[in-house]
């Protein structure tokens, strides 16, 4: 279908070439990581019950062109502007409701956003949302805690404890909603500047805090088809939450897949979460507080990400082995 440059109320489904209507799905972020690999699962799934309304603010961006060629509606709507989301929503039976912290860096903003889409999808009577989202880690280490020092005066990890937060909101206002507790995804190995880097020595490394701790994680296109499945399994998922991860890894772990991937020997390097944090780049305290907060309580952040419960939504579900397999070449090495 063509882009179009702002909202408008939309037929309540679409129908296919068999006359069967399909419920549309409004995805919010459809260009990013996760809303991109739900729509791509809906567009994938021609004989499924759902339609994607891809929803974006640059509906003119290649990635949006992209998706409306490839068969999503394509709908401009801003997070900040909750009349625009209204609009978006209207019509659709589920909504995919997402933020991006690393944007703005701001998690007054991003509980701000989620109050506007829990807000816009109970006015345009939305039947089914999902919340993507993350531990409130201030439940664990309270704020006077100070094994792990408080930012921005009032987070502990400011891009897990707004969207956790703000799980509230879609419950006060009695938003339909799964929860989905998403996981730490591979692909920050090529966007996010965490791929092997070579040393003084001129040898790869991968450099986290995590000590000999278990990190959860998953390939982003599973957290999209993981939501699909959310959907598809309807109003029995309602209420409730859903972790999930692809696999459960060490740093020692994730160094030797990525070894035997690119052919090349790649070590971990193990530094303390204060030296992370001292790194000095946009978010570095954030990401070393979150590390922290993973290994210090490894256990339950695994537990709340279960893999074969993943799996059983997504049988596609990828292992880091299979997803080096077909992204390694993407990975920027340093």
């Amino acid at each position: 279908m063509a882009t179009r440059k702002t909202p408008r109320k939309t037929k309540k489904a679409h129908s296919n070439k068999t006359g069967v209507t399909k419920k549309i799905i409004a995805v919010v972020g459809a260009t990013g990581a996760q809303g991109g690999g739900l729509v791509r699962a809906i567009l994938n799934d021609k004989n499924g019950p759902f339609t994607a309304r891809a929803i974006t603010r640059n509906v003119n961006s290649d990635k949006a062109k992209a998706l409306a060629d490839a068969g999503a509606e394509v709908v401009a709507a801003d997070l900040d502007d909750v009349k625009s989301l209204k609009q978006a929503f209207e019509g659709a039976h589920g909504a995919f409701c997402v933020t991006n912290f690393w944007e703005h860096l701001k998690p007054e903003k991003e509980i701000s956003q989620a109050r506007n889409m829990a807000q816009a999808a109970k006015d345009a009577g939305v039947k089914h949302v999902i919340w993507s989202t993350l531990e409130d880690t201030r439940q664990s280490i309270p704020l006077s805690d100070d094994r792990m020092p408080t930012l921005m005066g009032k987070y502990k990890v400011p891009h897990f404890d707004g969207k956790g937060e703000a799980n509230a909101v879609f419950t006060k206002l009695a938003v339909p909603t799964t929860f989905l507790v998403t996981s730490f995804y591979w692909e920050n190995f090529i966007y996010f500047g965490m791929g092997p880097k070579k040393g003084a020595d001129g040898k790869l490394a991968i450099t986290l805090p995590l000590g000999n701790k278990k990190l959860a994680s998953i390939a982003s296109e599973d957290i999209g088809k993981t939501a699909y499945a959310i959907f598809e399994d309807g109003p029995e998922m309602i209420g409730k939450t859903v972790g999930i991860a692809g696999g459960h890894l060490t740093g020692e772990q994730m160094a030797k897949s990525l070894s035997k991937a690119l052919g090349q020997q790649v070590t971990y390097n193990a530094v303390s979460p204060a030296a992370y944090r001292a790194f000095g780049f946009p978010g570095a305290e954030d990401l070393g507080n979150m590390f922290q907060f993973n290994s210090e309580f490894e256990q339950d952040c695994c537990d709340a990400r279960n893999i074969s419960e993943t799996k059983s939504l997504n049988p596609e579900l990828q292992t880091f082995d299979r997803w080096l397999g077909e992204n390694k070449s993407r990975i920027p090495l340093g």
